[in-house]
């Protein structure tokens, strides 16, 4: 199912590495029909090897990767389709990147208790982000502020519930069945 650009949406779901940014965009991609896509696939190899090196990124390494992100959205955007993208967006700079010219883009920020985040990636094998780059993470990220459009999120509860909050906070009606607890 498409619909048509005047109603087209896009969520950004932000946040530090572990709060569960795919699995709520991927509950939301499902039970609004809507495109997913997993922020990290835009980062260029340069910037994954700095990572994987426990090397903190620095705004120059991050804004091509932003840009990268917009560009999808305005693809999407172009073409009718509703979408939920993750991407860390730490900085207001970044999500003001990440809308400027586009309206139609809200975010979700998922928002985990650090010694929850410390378990999670304690736990987290096949990923380039190493548990080291959490306090750097932590120490850069600006909250999402009243006056950006959007949503914080606690992920307290199993991901139906976190998910049924999202939907509720962005006032979205989904158009498929949430998944069961």
């Amino acid at each position: 199912m498409t619909e048509t650009t005047a109603s087209s949406q896009f969520v950004i779901v932000m946040g530090v590495s572990g709060s569960g940014k795919t699995t709520v965009a991927k509950g939301i991609a499902q039970v609004m029909d809507w495109l997913f896509a997993e922020g990290d696939d835009f980062h260029p190899q340069a910037n994954v090897d700095k990572m994987a090196a426990g090397i903190p990124l620095t705004d120059e390494d991050r804004w091509p990767w932003l840009r990268a992100i917009g560009t999808w959205i305005d693809e999407h955007e172009s073409d009718g389709r509703s979408a939920v993208v993750t991407c860390s967006a730490l900085k207001r700079a970044y999500r003001d990147l990440l809308r400027e010219g586009r309206p139609n883009v809200r975010f979700c920020h998922v928002d985990v208790p650090e010694d929850v985040l410390k378990e999670r990636l304690a736990e987290r094998t096949g990923h380039y982000m190493p548990p080291s780059l959490l306090p750097s993470q932590l120490a850069t990220l600006e909250p999402l502020q009243p006056d950006e459009p959007g949503v914080v999120v606690e992920a307290r509860g199993n991901p139906a519930q976190v998910l049924q909050e999202v939907l509720d906070g962005l006032g979205l009606q989904p158009v498929k069945p949430l998944p069961k607890g």
